[in-house]
């Protein structure tokens, strides 16, 4: 790694753009390189994302705080269109139980949402199903939590839309993905929360940010640079 330039943020606030300038490079070299990154983006949640923009490219160390919550919580958001080569949806998510870190995913969606309700409905009806499957093992290996799954999301509409069982003219095409969701809320194995969007934990997953953003949710993920001077 001598000679790498390094950088606070792996993809500037705004500047998606620029992923897709420079010349063309080696194929073979850029895909190992590739392959290199993916194996680190599981010990680094910071670049999970950036991972996933240059992988579509293609075709310092942290750990975590243990606290005593023991609840399972999950933060999911998506970025509405913002793959911009082909338009589709970038979903974002994080689990944490006990207060402690144990997946994240940053992914483009498979088709193209026609509306930003469409997309975080997809993304918040695969992190149900996710979530309940981490609940599931949890009882299997005698893991105790309290309470409902909390689902933390950042659309006051979306969460609206979620509880309310009139149907929305403008939301017919994330009918199943709604009705689904309603009906784990119903049975309470679901809780949705808001949170603010300054504290979505899911944010960095699904585009890049500032650097003050970013490291204040990496704060509040209770992560912490090991190499950092004390």
């Amino acid at each position: 790694m001598l000679g790498c330039r390094t950088n606070n943020t792996l993809v500037e606030l705004g500047n998606k753009d620029r992923l897709f300038e420079g010349e063309p490079v080696n194929k073979t070299m850029y895909q190992k390189l590739v392959g290199k990154i993916i194996y680190l983006s599981y010990t680094r949640l910071d670049i999970v994302f950036a991972v996933s923009v240059v992988s579509n490219l293609q075709e310092n160390d942290y750990f975590s705080k243990k606290t005593q919550d023991r609840t399972i919580q999950v933060f999911t958001n998506a970025d509405w269109a913002g793959a911009i080569d082909d338009r589709r949806s970038i979903s974002g998510n994080s689990t944490i139980i006990w207060g402690n870190l144990i997946t994240w995913r940053s992914k483009k969606q498979n088709v193209v949402a026609r509306s930003s309700a469409e997309a975080e409905f997809r993304a918040m009806a695969h992190r149900v199903c996710e979530a309940i499957w981490i609940k599931g093992l949890c009882e299997e290996l005698n893991i105790q939590y309290d309470g409902p799954i909390q689902l933390y999301y950042d659309n006051q509409f979306g969460i609206s839309i979620a509880h309310n069982p009139v149907q929305h003219d403008r939301t017919k095409h994330v009918e199943l993905d709604r009705h689904f969701i309603k009906e784990k809320i119903e049975g309470n194995i679901i809780k949705i929360k808001h949170v603010n969007t300054g504290e979505q934990l899911a944010d960095m997953l699904t585009k890049g940010l500032s650097e003050k953003t970013l490291s204040q949710l990496l704060n509040k993920l209770g992560l912490i640079d090991i190499y950092r001077p004390t």
